[in-house]
């Protein structure tokens, strides 16, 4: 979901009384809106409640997005999770490969294209081809 979206919707909630906390993973969009309180992941978008398949990191930013919501001591509180990108260089590669495709060999798109695919068949989303 857009985290600009989602960030007005929390400061129309918390004008209405009701307590929000943010979870992403664009720091900039979400700081600029300007949310009570903001949980970030330093992760590729998409991610930001842990990372895919893994139930430990999700149930850790779950975890603190809760903590967050009752102890932030002013507004506009932001808080970074300790999510990081699973990688061999290091948790912050992700950064640099991000839609550099000319880091990535034609078999690499390939391969990537078809887990998409398949991952949207298993969501019952169909193809995007």
């Amino acid at each position: 979901m857009c985290h600009q979206t989602v960030s007005l919707v929390a400061r129309h909630l918390e004008a209405a009384g009701i307590p929000t906390v943010i979870m992403g993973a664009a720091k900039d969009i979400t700081e600029t809106v300007g949310v009570p309180r903001f949980v970030f992941s330093d992760v590729p978008l998409g991610n930001p409640a842990g990372l895919p398949h893994d139930p430990d990191s999700q149930r850790a930013v779950l975890e603190l997005a809760l903590r967050v919501l009752e102890t932030a001591p002013g507004p506009r509180t932001t808080v970074q999770s300790s999510v990081a990108w699973p990688g061999d260089e290091g948790p912050h590669a992700w950064k640099r490969d991000l839609m550099n495709l000319s880091a990535l060999t034609p078999q690499a798109i390939a391969r990537a294209k078809a887990d998409f695919e398949e991952q949207k068949r298993r969501a019952g989303l169909g193809s995007s081809s």
